[in-house]
């Protein structure tokens, strides 16, 4: 039996880093369809906010070494009762 040269790893970035580097036609024989989804993403809130208020968001979001995205997530985290998150 041959060994596999598909890389099996969990992380999005190593695939990507792979997929980057070899021609996926090399392994057409490993490769099998997939039917349901593989990723999938949870949901998305919009929050329309004022000009000035997304961007003091930005600000505090940079000064804490984060994303303005996980800065929001963080105090909507902070703020659900704890029966909302498990």
């Amino acid at each position: 039996m041959k060994k596999s040269k598909l890389p099996h790893a969990d992380s999005i970035r190593e695939l990507a880093e792979f997929c980057d580097t070899h021609d996926v036609t090399d392994f057409e024989d490993e490769l099998e369809e997939v039917t349901e989804p593989v990723f999938v993403r949870g949901n998305a809130i919009k929050v329309p906010l004022e000009s000035v208020e997304a961007e003091a968001v930005e600000k505090i979001a940079k000064a804490n070494g984060i994303t303005s995205c996980q800065l929001v997530r963080q105090w909507v985290l902070q703020n659900l009762p704890q029966k909302a998150t498990h």
